[in-house]
């Protein structure tokens, strides 16, 4: 079946998740950061995140396969996420930067890219002054 682009839409690659002992390490990291972050403003050690963040350091270290469960929860929220996010976030960038942009330009009188048709012309072709380089070196561009 042909298609009408020649651009290739498929996803075919493929993204692999981290592996369960990494993925522990890195949660016991934000756990011990959690537990200790209160103390940058001379507060207490939050207990709780600190035994949890040493409680995943070490079945992380000893058993790491207990947290697969988890790493793919992890892994399937985070793809998720993307699939959200994305597309919001270059609609957002395209309303609010590339659109305003644009009206400027018009409002300016702009033409930048020549697309207006003028009638009266005999050819739209644009002449290089200077010349570029020689026909002969261009054979073998790639």
């Amino acid at each position: 079946m042909g298609s009408a682009s020649h651009e290739d839409f498929s996803r075919g690659y493929s993204v692999r998740s981290s592996s369960d002992r990494s993925f522990g390490a890195l949660i016991s990291i934000v756990f011990f950061v959690i537990a200790l972050l209160p103390l940058w403003h001379g507060g207490a050690v939050r207990l709780w995140s600190l035994a949890l963040g040493c409680l995943l350091a070490a079945v992380a270290a000893f058993y790491p396969g207990i947290l697969h469960p988890l790493n793919r929860a992890w892994f399937r929220f985070g793809l998720l996420l993307s699939r959200i996010i994305n597309p919001v976030v270059l609609a957002v960038l395209f309303h609010g930067v590339m659109t305003p942009f644009g009206l400027m330009i018009r409002g300016l009188g702009k033409d930048p890219l020549r697309l207006r048709s003028d009638p009266g012309m005999r050819s739209y072709w644009i002449e290089r002054n200077p010349p570029g380089p020689e026909p002969g070196t261009m054979t073998n561009q790639f």
